[in-house]
């Protein structure tokens, strides 16, 4: 049995060099656009929770209940609203721009050429749907994730056992992890594979998943491969850009650095004037580069997308979303 995912490796490469090269400006600008928002990457975000010298063992550090706040002034609670309020609606505001991202990326692919406009008015209902989708299978892992943190500072606040709370902690740690793997597997195929299917099929999310999993039934072992190589790629790909955004950022100080100490030589950082063209150079320079860490993330984003519609198309033919490329990587044109 031929296995796709091992096989299109090189061929989604070579689909990369010919989308990306020879070197347009603007497409690689629009590509960038639509890396932000998508990400180079399917990994959850991760979350830090501080610490302290105490844990839910050590009932004896626990802070006396009577020092928590009870309630909330009344001039706070306008301003926590308000702003809980803003952080809602910009979250909902860019999973729903990120959603339809994915659209805009498979269509771009797809026709081997990038237009913004054009696309997202023909995907952004279906890129609404995704993101509600995205919405529903994100829920039951926040609700246990929150579930989880009450289980750590319930016995802090003096409100749990200790003697009870830390092994239901453990095991909710346990279960955050294999729900968090779920939800992560999920997540990845309804964005590089049902995503391709709701173009091809003009079909909602449910359809489209009702459809890769009649495939996923049947070629199990095709899908498995693929998930393993794609995030062995993934992490490649990854390296080897952050080691290139690296060396460009080092390139890019030394200038900034130069001319950093001529002004420190001429003006002095105290002063105003100095104090500002020392201001300009730093944004100058984060800017430039973040704009190649964004060229950069728009590469990875290609080729591993690019990846993902070749495997779709070799397990299943009738979903294959780019024949002209993969023709064109696996039968040139002889000279």
């Amino acid at each position: 049995m031929v296995l796709h995912a091992l096989q299109d490796v090189d061929d989604a490469l070579e689909a990369t060099r010919s989308f990306l090269f020879p070197l347009r400006l603007g497409r690689w600008l629009k590509l960038a656009l639509i890396a932000f928002f998508v990400g180079g990457g399917t990994s959850m975000p991760t979350v830090q929770i501080p610490g302290g010298t105490s844990s839910p063992s050590d009932p004896g550090t626990s802070p006396s209940t009577g020092d928590i706040p009870t309630s909330i002034p009344d001039d706070v609670l306008p301003l926590l609203v308000a702003g809980l309020a803003a952080v809602v609606v910009i979250w909902l505001v860019l999973g729903a721009v990120s959603a339809t991202m994915e659209f805009l990326l498979v269509e771009s692919l797809r026709q081997r050429r990038v237009a913004l406009r054009e696309y997202w008015g023909a995907r952004w209902r279906q890129g609404l749907r995704l993101f509600g989708f995205r919405v529903l299978i994100g829920l039951p892992v926040v609700a246990l994730f929150i579930g989880w943190i009450a289980l750590f500072v319930a016995p802090l606040m003096g409100f749990a056992d200790p003697m009870i709370a830390f092994p239901a902690f453990l095991i909710g740690l346990a279960a955050l992890a294999v729900i968090g793997v779920l939800f992560t597997v999920v997540d990845t195929l309804t964005t590089v594979f049902v995503v391709p299917i709701m173009v091809i099929q003009d079909a909602g999310v449910l359809a489209a998943w009702r459809r890769l999993w009649a495939s996923i039934r049947v070629a199990w072992k095709q899908y498995l491969v693929y998930l393993l190589v794609a995030g062995l790629l993934g992490i490649a790909a990854s390296l080897l850009a952050t080691i290139g955004v690296g060396v460009v950022a080092l390139a890019f100080l030394i200038p900034v650095a130069v001319l950093a100490f001529a002004v420190q030589a001429t003006l002095t950082f105290a002063s105003t004037v100095g104090g500002a063209i020392l201001a300009v150079l730093v944004v100058a320079y984060l800017a430039a580069v973040f704009v190649v860490w964004l060229l950069a993330q728009a590469a990875i984003v290609t080729y591993l997308r690019y990846y993902a519609l070749f495997v779709l198309g070799d397990v299943e033919p009738s979903l294959d979303l780019i024949p002209n490329q993969r023709a064109a990587v696996r039968n040139p044109p002889v000279a």
